[in-house]
Formats: C-alpha cells, sequence, structure tokens
C-alpha cells in the first residue's frame, strides 16, 4: 500500500513537472513572438518615417516650381489675355421658370423652346 501511495506520488511529481516544462516552453514561444512583433512595428515605423520624409521632399513647392519651369512651357499671365464684359454672349434664355417644382417636366412641357442655343455651344456649322 506504502508503495503504491510513492508510485502515485511519483507520477504526480513528474506529470507536474511536465506541465510545468510544457507552460514555460508556451510561454518562451510567445515572448519570441511579441519581440518579432515588436520588431516588425518598428520597422514599419522606420518606413512611414523614410516615407514621410520623401513625401516631404517631393512636396516641396521649390522642387515643384523648378520642374515645372524645366518640363511646363508656361508663361506668366498678361493682362491683354483678359477680355471686358462687353465681348461675352448674351446670356442664355430661361427655359425653365424658376418657381418651377419639377425642372425635368417643365423641360419636357416645352420641347419647342429646346432649340434655343444656349451660348455654350458655337452656332453654324462647324
Amino acid at each position: 500500500m506504502l508503495r503504491l501511495l510513492h508510485l502515485v506520488v511519483i507520477a504526480g511529481l513528474v506529470s507536474a513537472a511536465a506541465y510545468v516544462y510544457k507552460i514555460k516552453f508556451d510561454a518562451t514561444v510567445q515572448v519570441e513572438k511579441a519581440a518579432k512583433v515588436r520588431r516588425d512595428i518598428r520597422r514599419e515605423r522606420d518606413a512611414i518615417a523614410m516615407l514621410r520624409a520623401e513625401w516631404a521632399r517631393l512636396d516641396n513647392p521649390t522642387r515643384i516650381q523648378d520642374l515645372a519651369d524645366r518640363h511646363l512651357n508656361l508663361r506668366p499671365v498678361e493682362a491683354t489675355q483678359f477680355d471686358d464684359f462687353g465681348r461675352l454672349p448674351q446670356r442664355p434664355p430661361q427655359i425653365v421658370p424658376p418657381d418651377a417644382s419639377d425642372a425635368i417636366a417643365a423641360l419636357l412641357e416645352q420641347v419647342d423652346v429646346l432649340d434655343v442655343p444656349t451660348g455654350s455651344t458655337q452656332q453654324g456649322g462647324n
């Protein structure tokens, strides 16, 4: 009887040692995973910082102006490029009354008026 008790206690101790070893092994694996995640986060933060620095360099107004001067054939705006209001086309006629609750229905009712030029297209054959 005493031998059986000793065997049960020894088996319990061996199983407890195996369980503690398993817990220790699992904790070591978790620590390694956490360290890997920390390294990945640090690497990604460094990459983000590098990309932000690159963006700041590319977004520099002086650099953009130099590229525009080098690659675009632009000239400064001159006062003679603007026209006066007298040469603007006349405002198109009001096709839909302003108080109409449904503008599309009002357009469909006035089919004969739709041939009126709007000023946004050139008249005559082009």
